[in-house]
């Protein structure tokens, strides 16, 4: 059997008698397209922080291609090949697109501790932001400012940093959230064309990007697992409907 590139334990956490993530088995296979839903507290940015190293468990394991790295911190899970996004993007505003991708890009390579070198000197960092702005069909905003960028854009950018530091996991929180809805293909285009091999956890509340992106769902609610299927299957699901989705959503799962 292939090694899940991610799976946890019985991972659980606590903030004193308050139990936010309640033994959560989870598992991901190298370029899973997974999509974790629940209602407001359940629990899923928690566990994103768990699964990243920002909180440590009171108990179980988080691995990555079965080595244990429950005790990593979060410098050390990235650098092993965990990258995410944020409900409120984490750029650097005052500073263009292709200045955000090549920090991104040198962090990963060590480039960023070389500053000091004459401009030019990291030529193959610059063409590697350049070719990943063009791939990800940012090539009309590389020189422009973050800030001047509209929110859709801007969640485009995050998503293409994360991208750069060219993980085994990617994980995706709310990546459509501030975002029109006439633009949130675009989050959905973007993340089509990243490498196949690349597992991608996302967590959603527009129904319409969870149904369009994921392969299967996995419903939390009260911090634990209640059921996980395909999309077709979570959406007949009459617990999750009565918890989450609504008949609304039933409905456009079966006929989208």
């Amino acid at each position: 059997m292939t090694t899940p590139v991610l799976e946890t334990r019985g991972l659980s956490k606590n903030f004193g008698a308050l139990r936010v993530a309640r033994d959560i088995e989870l598992t991901l296979e190298k370029g899973a397209r997974r999509a974790l839903i629940g209602p407001n507290g359940a629990g899923k940015t928690t566990l994103v922080n768990l699964i990243t190293g920002a909180l440590k468990p009171s108990a179980g394991q988080v691995l990555l291609d079965g080595e244990d790295i429950t005790h990593l911190s979060q410098a050390k899970r990235a650098q092993r090949g965990i990258a995410r996004t944020f409900q409120i993007n984490q750029l650097f505003r005052g500073l263009t697109v292709l200045d955000n991708i090549y920090l991104a890009i040198g962090e990963r390579t060590g480039a960023c501790d070389r500053l000091w070198r004459p401009a030019g000197a990291e030529r193959a960092v610059i063409d590697e932001a350049i070719k990943l702005i063009e791939t990800l069909a940012l090539g009309d905003d590389a020189l422009k400012p973050v800030r001047e960028l509209p929110y859709g854009r801007q969640r485009l950018v995050e998503i293409a940093m994360a991208f750069a530091q060219k993980p085994k996991l990617l994980l995706l929180d709310e990546p459509a959230a501030g975002v029109p809805s006439s633009e949130s293909h675009l989050i959905l285009d973007v993340i089509g064309r990243l490498d196949k091999d690349i597992a991608v956890l996302i967590i959603e509340h527009d129904m319409d990007v969870v149904f369009r992106f994921a392969q299967r769902i996995t419903v939390l609610v009260s911090g634990a697992v209640l059921t996980e299927g395909a999309p077709e299957e979570i959406a007949a699901d009459e617990r999750v409907r009565s918890v989450y989705l609504g008949e609304d959503h039933r409905r456009q799962a079966r006929h989208g």
